[in-house]
């Protein structure tokens, strides 16, 4: 049926029976219910015409209800007496009145139901701030403030030697000495507010904002800062612990609401400025205008003032005495300070702290007076500096806050007497080389850095860092970087064509048997066989540091003799990438890698610059067949109240080579001692193997080695020390030019038969033999040139660099595979030799080689002729090689 013919349903109790029935009562005299009042369909129409009228709204609804209830009951034919059911909607509201949160909505569908009403939101709100302030008023109720004096001083922290015995104390309130807020210069009370808490004046010791951001960042993992104002400073000096946790924190914004109600402003910035920590081992204001200035707060200049309250940053990394870890040198911090210090002064003129007239009469940075002696001296105050970055570390906590803290008992892998030694090993070739007075020129600022690894747990055992502290030497030379390592990087490009082989052996690891050409001046190339091109657009040529004819060498021998082409050419065979990857296993750290040279030849010469600790590191890998140890400074913390803080466990072996590599490598080095550059370490009564190096230009020399027991590394150099940069130390000690082979050797020496000596730690024994390894490369050597001249047994880089690697252009000249320049039949061709390599003519009978070498044809000798490098050589008709040319 059609839609527009369907009957409509039929509403129970009446229809269209119901309208006759109502029309004949009226007719009767009754009184009709109003139409619609019977729920009928039908009555809402007067006639087949008539127009639809619907009610007007759910109001008259309800009154149309009303009254059909009444009037059925009233004229109802013996009816009886019935209540009309409400409407649906009615229903539902009053349901959702039935619960007292109305979520999900009752009279919603699909996602309406699950978006909250204004109401609901609105509830939550206030609800959620009336906890807030409840508990806040709780919390302000139940927090009392503590005992100022208690908790402001704070105990040393006490280091220990390896054997237990006490090394040094420092850190702690020792030198705290409080003044009065008429004693502290206004410009100091003026910077420290502008630079830490412009609203201090103002606030009632809390930023809210501040606050939420800070609890923000905690839950996110994020580093907490920012949030503090000074009352909130002062409060955690003197009342509370450093730890960031949710707890501190909301002690802390509890105890200085109450402190900002109960001490003036003047009372709270005199207490903060009395209790920060300023460095040099200074607790308030006083100590560190004493330390810096050698005057009282009172007299400090403006300058000085805004000084202190730069430094209030954080001592460790803006005190220009430089501070610990490798971004807190004594020029870093000093950079650092000197930018905030000019950001404090244009601050205070931003917030009306200081008058723009009185910011142009401010002078210079101020200076500092020399850092005052310590009870640190010789070695201690490196040592301390060490273990305490390495707690740091390990804790997560600052520098600067284990020594506000204090309290803390740190136990060191030192051992006093192998320190002691290397002290007086570095002092006695000192004062046996160098006279200042009669070389003032060549003898001053030479520095020595040394230091000691035990292989079988990365233990550091010993430093030299320098003269000491109390000799205002504060830079550690053992643990700094910045000084080239020079042909000690060798071995590492030997132990990387061990483990992965070149592009001559297919990624078969290389044996040390190979051969390489060594001759001074051989264009070195790429890994597709073109020479690679150095800064003038030319064939790159690396030289030796003398003209030693070596021809085709072993890389045993040009390990022994230290001769750079080999290894240059080696790097780029294996891979720069893959030399860096073993490095990196074996302890150096990325970020020594000299950057400016990492896809370049000059890379494989040791132009990066590790520390005296990792160098050692590294070597205790080859040292333990391969196995690797991270450097370690501390076995076991304490804390004020006994107990042990974590993460203090010895580190894990980790696997830096096979080992079959690294006892290669080791044989490789034990024939550096025995028959090369190291042979004036030869005599010792132990074994013990190692490398020389020396840099471009003499600027720096090493030596590292290492017996079964103990790997150590030795640095020479010279720096200027205005810009620290590093100094020729050609001259030095009367000397033409100081090599890793002598100095530096003589110091491991001396250091290393007393170090021995000690049987009942150090057993010496003999490295294990080396597994056969590799194949050989080259394993039957071309004839070499006559030598001319003997060299040095070391080496140097030269300036000389290449670029990274591209083919050389084509010129008017024979190039290197140009076969225009090739003969052909019969014809005679000239052998040439280009920028220090050769190729020779090509004939019917055979091939000129790029090598010195006669070749005969029928018992008659074909010689060339040379010319400035070039060597052509003739060839007759079914002839051998003739002559090839090599560099001149």
């Amino acid at each position: 049926m059609s839609e527009h013919r369907r009957k409509p349903p039929q509403p129970q109790g009446g229809g269209r029976a119901a309208a006759r029935r109502a029309q004949s009562g009226s007719s009767s005299g009754r009184r009709a219910a109003p139409r619609g009042a019977t729920n009928s369909s039908a009555g809402s129409y007067y006639g087949p015409d008539a127009e639809e009228r619907p009610y007007g709204g759910r109001a008259e609804a309800r009154r149309a209800a009303q009254r059909s209830g009444g009037a059925g009951g009233a004229g109802g034919a013996g009816g009886s007496r019935r209540r009309a059911a409400p409407p649906e909607g009615r229903r539902g509201r009053n349901a959702s009145k039935d619960r007292f949160i109305d979520y999900p909505r009752a009279r919603k569908y699909g996602a309406a139901r699950w978006v909250p009403s204004w109401r609901l939101v609105t509830g939550t709100f206030v609800a959620f701030f009336a906890g807030l302030m409840l508990v806040g008023g709780i919390g302000y109720a139940m927090v009392e403030v503590p005992s100022q004096d208690k908790a402001a001083i704070a105990e040393t922290n006490v280091y220990f030697w390896a054997d237990g015995t006490r090394m040094a104390s420092t850190g702690g309130g020792t030198t705290r000495q409080n003044v009065e807020i008429s004693d502290i210069p206004p410009a100091l009370r003026n910077a420290v507010i502008a630079a830490e808490n412009a609203s201090f004046e103002d606030d009632r010791g809390v930023d809210p904002m501040g606050i939420a951001r800070a609890l923000f960042n905690m839950a996110k993992g994020d580093e907490v800062q920012g949030g503090s104002t000074i009352t909130q400073q002062f409060v955690k000096n003197t009342y509370l612990d450093q730890s960031q946790t949710l707890t501190r924190k909301f002690k802390e914004l509890f105890i200085s609401i109450k402190v900002g109600s109960q001490m003036s402003k003047d009372q709270i910035l005199a207490g903060y400025l009395n209790t920060a920590y300023y460095g040099r081992n200074a607790y308030g204001v006083q100590a560190a205008s004493l330390a810096y200035f050698d005057k009282e707060a009172k007299k400090l200049s403006p300058e000085e003032c805004v000084f202190l309250a730069s430094v209030l940053k954080g001592p460790n990394l803006y005190s220009p005495d430089g501070g610990s870890g490798d971004n807190a040198t004594p020029e870093k911090n000093r950079e650092r300070a000197e930018l905030r210090w000019k950001w404090i002064l244009d601050r205070m003129v931003e917030v009306d702290r200081m008058t723009p007239a009185e910011r142009s009469k401010i002078g210079d940075f101020p200076e500092l007076k020399k850092r005052p002696t310590t009870d640190l001296p010789g070695q201690k105050g490196y040592l301390v500096d060490i273990a305490k970055t390495y707690v740091a570390k390990t804790a997560d906590i600052s520098a600067d806050e284990l020594d506000k803290r204090g309290g803390y008992k740190i136990y060191t892998t030192f051992d006093k007497d192998r320190v002691r030694e290397l002290e007086k090993a570095v002092q006695k070739s000192r004062k046996t080389l160098l006279d200042e007075k009669a070389r003032p020129k060549t003898d001053t600022h030479v520095q020595f850095g040394g230091a000691s690894i035990d292989p079988d747990t990365g233990a550091i055992v010993a430093v030299y860092g320098g003269d000491g502290f109390d000799k205002n030497h504060f830079t550690n030379n053992a643990n700094t970087s910045g000084v080239p390592v020079g042909s000690t990087w060798k071995p590492f490009v030997l132990a990387s064509a061990m483990e992965y082989g070149t592009i001559h052996t297919d990624g078969k690891p290389l044996s040390p048997q190979s051969l390489y050409q060594g001759n001074d001046g051989t264009v070195i190339t790429d890994q597709s066989g073109k020479p690679l091109l150095n800064d003038k657009n030319q064939p790159f040529k690396q030289r030796n540091e003398g003209p030693t004819p070596w021809g085709m060498i072993t890389l045993e021998e040009a390990m022994e003799h230290s001769v750079n082409v080999p290894f240059v050419q080696l790097g780029i065979d294996v891979g720069l990438d893959k030399t860096r990857e073993t490095a990196k296993s074996l302890g150096i750290l990325e970020s020594s890698f000299d950057t400016g040279n990492l896809d370049t030849a000059s890379f494989s010469l040791g132009t990066s610059t590790p520390s005296a600790i990792r160098m050692a590191d590294a070597y205790a890998g080859f040292a333990s067949s391969g196995d690797h140890y991270e450097p370690f400074s501390v076995t076991k913390v304490v804390d004020v109240k006994g107990n042990e803080l974590p993460g203090f466990e010895p580190p894990e072996k980790k696997k830096g080579l096979e080992p079959e590599v690294a006892d290669n490598v080791t044989k490789v080095l034990e024939n550096v001692v025995q028959n090369g550059t190291a042979k004036a370490l030869a005599d010792l009564p132990f074994p013990n193997a190692g490398k020389t190096g020396t840099t471009d230009e003499n600027k720096s020399a090493w030596y590292v080695g290492y017996t079964t027991e103990l790997s150590t590394a030795v640095a020479m150099f010279r720096t200027n020390p205005k810009d620290k940069e590093l100094l020729s130390m050609n001259g030095v000690g009367g000397l033409t030019s100081i090599h890793g082979g002598d100095i530096p050797a003589d110091v491991w020496k001396e250091y290393m038969s007393i170090a021995m000596k000690d049987t009942d730690k150090y057993h010496p024994k003999p490295f294990p033999d080396p597994a056969p390894l590799g194949t050989v490369y080259n394993p039957s050597p071309s004839p070499e040139p006559s030598p001319t001249e003997s060299a040095p047994e070391e080496d140097k880089e030269k300036d000389d660099r290449p670029k990274p690697s591209k083919p050389a252009e084509p010129s008017s000249s024979c190039q290197p595979f140009d076969f225009e320049c090739m003969g052909a039949g019969g014809n005679t061709t000239d052998g040439q030799t280009t920028d220090g390599g050769t190729f020779g003519g090509t004939d019917t009978g055979g091939t000129d080689t790029g090598t010195t070498t006669d070749g005969t044809t029928g018992g008659e000798t074909d010689t060339g002729t040379v010319s400035e490098g070039t060597v052509f050589g003739n060839t007759n008709t079914g002839g051998g090689n003739g002559r090839g040319g090599t560099t001149g």
